[in-house]
């Protein structure tokens, strides 16, 4: 019955309960006496780490599927043994499992603990890895919370998954930007939190204090409102009791200090550059993408999880196209996954599963499914969304005003995005250039000299799966420059190049612009003596697989590349890297990096046998086109450019090359273009710019779909001379990624750039720094400027070919330009870029053709392009080229175009008569030969010589000749 006393009692009651309880917390942390752990061996004692085995007291053939459990940094590994009630271990064991932890210890208790770094922790588990399935003699299942499942992402992708059967993990984030709190603008948060907290606490150490309130700081209602609960709470012991453990670990006793170094890696890499996602990651020395994993993944998603958006976690898919991934939702937060009673009951029996089920023992768990990170990203919430969870805990706060806050917030951000990180990225680069006069000393050389004295550390190459740093670069170059010198090349000499894409091929360069030498840069498959000539060699560097080509010229060869073992080279070359460089002594008037902008630092050649021209380029010439293709690109420490591209080819040097040092980017380096294996190279190296020349993407778009192209990093096709054709394939199959064309004259200082690539085939516009263009009408008859009665150039209007003119400055002027003065009014003075130009009404720059291009026909002289151009616009034309043939001696030429086609499909005559229709009748060739292919140069421009040399026969090739009276195309033998 009701007792009226026993009401006024009960509230004394708790409150006395809740005293003694809390006198309790004050004295020993907590309620009642620790749980004992789970029985556990010692395996391993490792320096970075300890190997513990549970409950291995059975024989190894009653022992199940060895899974390996990875705690993360900031938490001491008991988080996988709390109680009796929430052990992982102890559930795994009952079900069937062979449970390891892998303890990195408390960091700031450890001999070298603070000194770790991020590699030390991949390394550890790798090794883990080897000792477990030596001690089992089965694959290891790897399981990791949070960063320990990075861990274990990264020791898998580091082995390439060699024994590793599985990996598991519990809220472990892969896309680090969508985790950025607040909704935040990614890349600026990404770039300050990182680089601050990298800056900050890379020498040293994170305190287990901070890290334990930089945790709760990423949902302080949460953390505010279970301090409540407990102390609300404090009266009933028994209730407390089952939750007492994993209130003590979480409150103070699992938090363990962070290393230094392992924070700092942590930040620039998967944080600032999110290279977890994207690929090109550093362990050691070693490249790493999670693209290389090939086990089955099980991830588990909090559905309020505000460390781990399970947009993050399921984005491992992306990151990983060859592995099955699957997912595991759960209604919790980050804790929730791994600890507590949720976890109990749902996270290790599905664990326990899923381990049965990937060694062939048993179905996929129950609410286990595939993970589906597009229809994730649709449902993927905003800014407000994201917060709803917080709202719902703050909402006795008043959710009027913290809604009105968020959407504050979000018209910030929006702002904020508008702006563009582009833009200011961009800006010190232009104004840099801007700055630049005759006399600025600038070159290739001294730009590799900031980026080493700004983070000697940092990568600069990658190459052979390796990275190469800005300080161990600087000593190689450094020490060839040193033997160059001991051999008597001197400032301003013009030493040949002669190799293919590779590192020693970067470091001759930077070697000869670091001395002041003018490195002319041979084509291996060009004519070398008349380069030679032409490009006054005094002698040639070359690489072993050159050596026969240039030791032919006549000039003194001297080898590099290859090692510095010894090796028989003959009499007639210099091997220099038998020189030690620390033998020799440097001249007293040798001076690093000497180049001013007005000096002419390397040679170029464009064009085939006589047609062979030289293309000057000086140290302002090279930084305008780096700068610029730095600003255009917005190149930034985040990016790697891929640069298969010779170092011969203007693309490469100007701007592949280029652009990466001058936007401080990695450059990934590759000896030759193999479609098979490019994406593979992609996702190894985090590529996000692509360097091209010409023809070099047509095979990789006509392959067959590869697994690594899926969701890949590349934003950016990067470079020059691409047919229209073959750019509408590039942006379609390999979308979002766009094409970047450039175009650079061999003459004066005019740099086109094809920003929006809405336009396939234009050249596009200036860029910023580069020259004053415009387009003067131009006598092809005659060869010269058309000009009016009083004397100027008349200036070409919409639509009309012409010629395209740079202006020049007289204070930097070379000797080599020999402007036009004059030309529009008086004093000014211009450089002939020998390229005949047209401008649509937009403003857009057209190449129509070189000059030399030119055919003479018994019209008049016509271009080249618009045939070539109407005919890439067939979809079953793979290239298509165009010349001059003389159908006899004496004859005037005409024009004959060439086709290849698409693999599975036909070209017909009404085809190419219907592609033809528009164009002015003087401008359609005479026939068009169908051929197997079209051959092309080692920078993959389509070589004319062979399809030329057919003349008007057929010679085995379909041939369409037109019918001029009627207006068509017929095929004929």
């Amino acid at each position: 019955m009701f007792n009226p006393l026993d009401t006024l009692l009960a509230p004394a009651s708790r409150l006395g309960s809740a005293a003694q309880n809390a006198v309790e917390v004050a004295r020993f942390g907590g309620l009642g006496a620790a749980e004992e752990p789970t029985p556990s061996l010692l395996v391993n004692h490792e320096p970075t780490h300890r190997l513990l085995r549970y409950m291995a007291d059975q024989p190894d053939g009653d022992l199940g599927s060895p899974v390996v459990l990875v705690p993360p940094l900031m938490l001491d590994a008991r988080v996988y043994d709390l109680s009796p009630q929430t052990s992982a271990v102890r559930a795994l064991h009952e079900r069937g499992a062979d449970p390891w932890v892998v303890d990195f210890g408390a960091p700031e208790h450890e001999q070298g603990g603070l000194e770790r770094t991020l590699a030390d922790h991949v390394l550890a588990v790798s090794g883990v890895v080897d000792a477990v399935r030596a001690a089992t003699g089965r694959p290891v299942h790897l399981a990791g919370y949070s960063q320990g499942g990075m861990f274990c992402y990264q020791a898998a992708a580091y082995r390439r998954s060699a024994d590793v059967a599985s990996i598991t993990v519990f809220g472990s984030p892969v896309d680090a930007r969508g985790a950025i709190p607040f909704g935040l603008p990614e890349e600026l948060a990404a770039r300050v939190l990182g680089t601050l907290l990298a800056q900050t606490f890379g020498g040293g150490a994170v305190p287990a204090w901070l890290v334990r309130l930089g945790f709760r700081a990423i949902d302080p209602v949460k953390a505010v409102r279970q301090q409540l609960d407990f102390v609300l709470a404090l009266h009933d012991r028994e209730a407390l009791l089952p939750r007492e453990s994993q209130r003590r670990f979480l409150q103070d006793q699992g938090w363990v200090a962070y290393p230094g170094p392992a924070l700092a890696d942590l930040m620039r890499q998967f944080v600032v550059h999110n290279r977890m996602l994207t690929g090109g990651f550093v362990i050691g020395d070693r490249m790493v993408t999670l693209a290389d994993l090939t086990c089955p993944v099980l991830v588990f998603t909090g559905e309020v999880d505000e460390f781990a958006p399970p947009p993050t976690v399921r984005a491992v898919v992306h990151a990983a196209p060859r592995a099955e991934v699957y997912e595991r939702a759960l209604s919790t937060g980050h804790f929730g996954l791994v600890v507590g009673s949720k976890a109990a009951a749902t996270t290790w029996p599905a664990v326990a599963d899923w381990l049965e089920h990937v060694d062939g023992d048993g179905p996929l768990p129950d609410g286990v499914a595939p993970c589906d990170p597009d229809a994730a990203a649709a449902e993927s919430p905003g800014i407000a969304a994201r917060a709803g969870h917080a709202l719902g805990l703050a909402g006795e706060l008043g959710a009027d005003v913290t809604r009105s806050l968020l959407h504050t917030v979000e018209g910030a951000v929006g702002t904020a995005r508008a702006v563009g990180a582009e833009a200011l990225v961009a800006l010190p680069r232009l104004s840099r250039l801007e700055q630049i006069r005759p006399q600025t000393k600038i070159s290739l050389g001294s730009l590799l000299d900031e980026q080493a004295d700004r983070s000697p550390e940092g990568v600069l190459f990658l190459f052979g799966d390796r990275a190469h740093t800005h300080a161990a670069a600087k000593h190689r170059v450094d020490s060839v420059v040193r033997g160059l010198l001991s051999l008597g090349v001197r400032q301003g000499e013009h030493v040949g190049v002669l190799m293919a894409m590779r590192p020693s091929a970067l470091t001759t360069v930077a070697a000869l612009n670091r001395l002041g030498a003018v490195a002319v840069l041979m084509r291996p498959d060009g004519p070398l003596q008349r380069e030679a000539e032409l490009g006054s060699v005094a002698r040639i560097v070359a690489d072993p697989e050159n050596l026969d080509r240039a030791t032919g010229v006549g000039v003194p060869v001297l080898a590099l590349g290859g090692g510095a073992a010894p090796r028989d080279l003959g009499s007639e070359v210099t091997d220099l890297e038998r020189i030690d460089p620390d033998l020799v002594e440097p001249p007293d008037w040798y001076r690093p990096n000497p180049g001013r902008a007005r000096d002419l630092a390397f040679v170029l050649f464009t064009g085939e046998g006589d047609r062979t021209r030289v293309n000057r380029i000086s140290n302002r010439r090279w930084a305008l086109s780096a700068f610029g293709t730095a600003s255009a690109a917005a190149l930034g420490d985040a990016d790697t450019v891929y640069v298969v591209t010779p170092v011969y080819h203007p693309s490469a040097l100007l701007s592949g090359l280029g652009g990466a040092i001058a936007g401080g980017a990695r450059i990934a380096m590759a000896t030759e273009f193999e479609p098979e294996v490019f994406w593979d190279e992609v996702r190894r190296y985090g590529v996000t710019v692509a360097s091209y020349t010409w023809t070099m993407l047509r095979e990789l778009v006509e392959a067959p779909p590869n697994p690594g192209e899926r969701h890949h990093p590349v934003r950016l096709f990067a470079g020059s001379g691409m047919p229209a054709g073959l750019w509408r394939r590039v942006s379609e199959r390999f979308a979002p990624a766009r094409v970047l064309e450039f175009y650079a004259s061999a003459q004066g200082e005019a740099i086109l750039v094809n920003l929006t690539g809405a336009r396939p085939g234009a050249g596009g516009r200036p860029l910023p720094g580069s020259a004053e263009v415009r387009i003067a009408e131009w006598d092809t008859e005659r060869g010269q400027l058309l000009t009016g009665r009083d004397g100027f150039a008349r200036r070409c209007g919409a639509g009309q070919t012409g010629m395209l003119l740079a202006r020049v400055d007289a204070a930097s002027v070379t000797a080599a330009e020999s402007p036009l003065r004059g030309v529009f009014a008086a004093g000014d003075m211009w450089v002939s870029t020998g390229d005949l130009f047209r401008q649509d009404e937009d403003g857009e720059l057209w190449l129509v053709d070189p000059v030399a291009a030119l055919v003479r026909t018994a019209d008049g002289r016509v271009p080249t392009s618009p045939a070539r151009e109407a005919l890439e616009g067939l979809d079953s034309v793979d290239l298509a080229v165009a010349y001059g043939v003389r159908p006899r001696k004496g004859a005037a030429e005409q024009l004959v175009a060439a086709v290849s086609l698409r693999e599975g499909v036909q070209l017909g005559a009404a085809d190419v008569t219907a592609a033809m229709a528009a164009l002015p009748q003087a401008e359609r060739p005479v026939a068009v030969r169908v051929v197997d292919r079209i051959p092309t140069t080692t920078w993959y421009r389509p070589r004319l010589d062979e399809v030329r040399a057919k003349g008007l026969r057929a010679g085995g090739d379909r041939l369409l000749r037109a019918d001029r009276a009627r207006r068509r195309y017929t095929e004929r033998s």
